[in-house]
């Protein structure tokens, strides 16, 4: 099937635009493509790829997580320029970020348009699964066939994974009435919550108020190997540009995190203020 029929199909049932399928959803376009599963979903990673943020490289990758549930996720690569490019955030990361942030407990594919790098194998170990595929344009493999010997979760004696660990409490907030940006912040207490800090304990979630009242989370989402941990704020603004917005239309940023060695803060406003001049407010509880 070309782009251009994908694409007519998509508008045909209204769902062009989308970076979340339902199940439901997938139903449809196999039954209209006459496309597999795999097939499919190598077709809409020209979707994922169109949301990508690429100032510094200019190399766009699109990724598809399909969870468990039914519903597949799309993510994109996200760069900043100014910052070093360890602020960048993958693909991979971004799609199953983006399936963290609906409570997916399983991932059973990650479709990707260029092979993953070692940075995001390592990511994808921190699952803590049996088995992932990974589909590529022209092959497939399991996880533990591109990463032999792994080092992850059970090394520092941690045995639920990302999708899976126990959700966490930072206090409750009791406003009666609350304002929009009251929404938000408690949005980033609830993100902080569900975030994946088993070895820093250093939870932490963030929220984007945008002019509409539309609200974009992150998570964070720890990583044994460390440096491949997902920041909350990442997160936020890769659903901000998955979502189609633009940073010019964030009003309020909040972050809430856990009192730690570790803290999220200072990365967070940085990478805001590369593309914002809304000042990040903080709560730490």
């Amino acid at each position: 099937m070309t782009n251009d029929a994908l694409k007519q199909t998509l508008q045909l049932h209204r769902l062009e635009g989308l970076c979340r399928f339902s199940p439901e959803q997938i139903a449809i376009l196999l039954h209209a493509t006459r496309l597999g599963e795999d097939a499919l979903a190598l077709a809409l990673l020209p979707l994922a790829r169109q949301k990508a943020q690429v100032p510094v490289s200019g190399f766009r990758v699109g990724a598809i997580a399909i969870g468990g549930s039914g519903h597949w996720y799309l993510g994109a690569n996200m760069e900043t320029g100014g910052l070093p490019l360890n602020s960048a955030l993958h693909a991979e990361q971004a799609a199953i970020g983006h399936a963290a942030l609906f409570d997916e407990h399983h991932i059973e594919k990650i479709i990707v348009s260029a092979s993953p790098c070692g940075h995001c194998r390592q990511f994808m170990h921190e699952l803590n699964q049996d088995s992932l595929m990974l589909v590529l344009p022209d092959d497939h493999f399991m996880l533990d066939e591109l990463l032999p010997h792994a080092f992850g979760p059970a090394d520092l004696g941690q045995s639920c994974g990302m999708l899976n660990s126990p959700i966490g409490s930072l206090g409750q907030q009791n406003d009666q009435q609350p304002t929009a940006q009251d929404l938000a912040c408690l949005a980033a207490q609830a993100e902080a919550n569900a975030s994946y800090a088993p070895y820093s304990h250093n939870r932490a979630g963030v929220a984007l108020l945008l002019d509409n009242g539309h609200i974009c989370r992150g998570r964070y989402l720890e990583n044994a190997a460390f440096n491949p941990s997902l920041g909350p704020m990442q997160l936020a603004l890769s659903q901000l540009f998955l979502q189609g917005y633009g940073a010019d239309q964030i009003r309020r940023a909040f972050i809430v995190e856990a009192s730690a060695d570790v803290q999220q803060y200072d990365a967070a406003a940085r990478l805001l203020g590369q593309l914002s001049a809304v000042t990040l407010d903080r709560l730490v509880l």
